[in-house]
C-alpha cells in the first residue's frame, strides 16, 4: 500500500443483500481499499436475513481491505433502512430480522393508519406515513403472527452492527421530544435506545479489532 497522504477512514455499507467497505484517504478522496461479502436473504413476500452474517460479512470485507483497515482513524456505518431486527435479553436475535421489502405487513400497516387518526394524524406527527416497508408494521405483523417471538424481545435494533461492534444502544432524532402515543405503540416493554450514545469510537476500535483479529464472532 503506498503512503496515505492523510488520515485514513472505513466507510461501511450494510445493505440488503451484501456488505461493503471502502478505505479512503481522507486528503486526497482516494480509495486505497475495498472489500465486499454477501448475505442470505430469503425470496418471496417474506424477505428476512439472520443478522449474524452480518457481522460476519463486515469481519470479512475488513479482512478484504487489508492492512489499510488497521490503520484507520474512523469507521462509519450506514445501511439498509425500515428492517425489524429483535433481540432477546443477552443481545442475541430472537428470529431473523424482516428486511425492508419484506411486504407482508400491508395489512397491518394500513390498520395502524386507521387506528391512529388517518394518514394526516402520521403525517403531521411523524413526516410520513406507514407503509408495508416500515418496522412499525413489521413489529405489528409480528405481534399478531408470532406472539412468542415478541414475548422473548426485549429490544429492537435495526443499526445491529453499531450496536454489536460499541455494544451500545443509541439513536439519532430532529427533535427533543416524541409523541408519546407513537413510542408506546405495543412496545411492549421493549427497551429504546439512548439517543445520547452517538460517539463512533468505540465502535471504530471493535470494527478495526475485528479486522486485525480476523474474528468470526457471532452477534
Amino acid at each position: 500500500m503506498s503512503a496515505a497522504e492523510g488520515p485514513l477512514v472505513v466507510g461501511v455499507d450494510t445493505s440488503t443483500q451484501s456488505t461493503k467497505a471502502l478505505v479512503v484517504d481522507v486528503a486526497t478522496g482516494r480509495v486505497v481499499a475495498s472489500g465486499q461479502a454477501p448475505h442470505a436473504v430469503t425470496s418471496g413476500a417474506g424477505r428476512e436475513s439472520d443478522p449474524r452474517q452480518w457481522w460476519d460479512a463486515l469481519t470479512e470485507a475488513l479482512r478484504q481491505c487489508g492492512e489499510a483497515a488497521h490503520e484507520a482513524a474512523a469507521v462509519s456505518i450506514g445501511g439498509q433502512q425500515h428492517g425489524l431486527v429483535t433481540l432477546d435479553g443477552h443481545g442475541e436475535p430472537v428470529r431473523p430480522a424482516l428486511l425492508w421489502n419484506d411486504v407482508r405487513s400491508a395489512p397491518q400497516g394500513r390498520r395502524l393508519i386507521e387506528e391512529l387518526g388517518g394518514p394526516k394524524f402520521w403525517a403531521e406527527r411523524t413526516g410520513s406515513v406507514p407503509a408495508a416497508s416500515f418496522t412499525v408494521t413489521k413489529w405489528a405483523w409480528l405481534a399478531e403472527h408470532e406472539p412468542d417471538a415478541v414475548r422473548a424481545t426485549k429490544a429492537v435494533r435495526l443499526p445491529r452492527l453499531p450496536h454489536r461492534a460499541t455494544h451500545r444502544a443509541g439513536h439519532d432524532r430532529p427533535r427533543r421530544r416524541l409523541r408519546h402515543r407513537l413510542v408506546g405503540l405495543g412496545d411492549g416493554g421493549v427497551r429504546r435506545g439512548d439517543p445520547r450514545a452517538r460517539g463512533a469510537r468505540p465502535g471504530a476500535a471493535a470494527a478495526r479489532g475485528a479486522a486485525r483479529r480476523g474474528r468470526r464472532d457471532r452477534p
